[in-house]
């Protein structure tokens, strides 16, 4: 089956750029595998309209929008390879099946990396959060900030305004007299005793057991992950990526334009600083590109 652009990923990002495409009367086909990045989290918050709401809900909702346009399709399943076809792309699915189009859209997200810690995993979007705009809001007590890698400075300078706030440096941020001082205008403690544990009842937080065996009360910790790519798709097409502090992403102009001709690129993967409205504002930029591509004359 032939379409004139395919969008991988069917969150935010992917759903967004998708509605673009449809409401432009253009055959659309969004694949998703059913794995989004958000699925740890109870609610989404800071989405204008949507506050409050659980992630598949908003998903879900968006769906059954999208699909009210029957040049638009859903399939569920996930992208495995991707390659250049003589009338565009060419893309085989993990069933087998192939499907081609003019134009890519790659909407693929990422996947979290997360410290090593004892009882981390299983609060992860609960009381183990990355951003504050996001979740904080919905946290009570003492919080806290793992410093695994330096840009934790970045989010023990951000959270105090939610709470009160101990920066754990975990032996990794070596803090200089100016980034103490700052942080002790914020009102931030500066703990160097590694965190080992977190405890209470999960997904719940009551606190941290250090290396020493003291325990820090806290109602929830801030973790700035990793990232990595969640699909090879832009590394087989050949796709330029930028490294940053946390990870590689997409290299994409300001409307989602890769370095691959007719490919384009929106939401988490193509971003450091990521939330929703972010995701799927860029959707809707790249899906708009697309769109204007396939009567502008560029090369794909």
């Amino acid at each position: 089956m032939s379409y004139e652009v395919i969008v991988v990923g069917g969150s935010f990002a992917g759903l967004a750029a998708a509605l673009q495409l449809a409401r432009a009367r253009r055959r659309v086909l969004v694949i998703d595998a059913g794995v989004p990045r958000n699925r740890f989290a109870r609610h989404a918050h800071g989405f204008l309209g949507h506050d409050g709401k659980p992630p598949s809900q908003i998903t879900g909702e968006s769906v059954q929008q999208l699909l009210r346009y029957p040049t638009a399709e859903l399939r569920q399943g996930l992208a495995v390879s991707a390659q250049r076809d003589p009338d565009g792309f060419r893309l085989t699915l993990d069933d087998g099946t192939a499907v081609t189009a003019q134009r890519l859209l790659l909407a693929t997200g990422v996947r979290d990396e997360l410290p090593p810690l004892r009882g981390l995993q299983e609060r992860w979007g609960e009381t183990v959060i990355h951003c504050p705009y996001c979740h904080g809001y919905e946290i009570d007590g003492a919080l806290g900030v793992l410093g695994w890698h330096p840009a934790a400075l970045h989010q023990a300078m951000l959270v105090p305004d939610w709470g009160p706030t101990t920066l754990f440096t975990q032996g990794v941020l070596e803090l200089d007299e100016t980034q103490r001082a700052d942080l002790a205008a914020r009102g931030v403690q500066i703990e160097r005793e590694p965190v080992l544990e977190l405890l209470g009842d999960a997904p719940q937080l009551e606190g941290v057991r250090l290396a020493d065996d003291r325990v820090v009360p806290l109602g929830g910790l801030f973790v700035a992950p990793k990232t990595h790519m969640a699909s090879p798709l832009a590394e087989q097409l050949g796709c330029a990526f930028e490294e940053a502090p946390l990870g590689t992403v997409i290299r994409a102009d300001d409307v989602g334009r890769t370095s691959v001709p007719g490919v384009f690129a929106a939401g988490d993967a193509t971003t450091l600083f990521t939330n929703a409205t972010r995701a799927a504002a860029s959707g809707v930029m790249a899906g708009v590109a697309a769109h204007r591509s396939l009567f502008m004359g560029e090369a794909a």
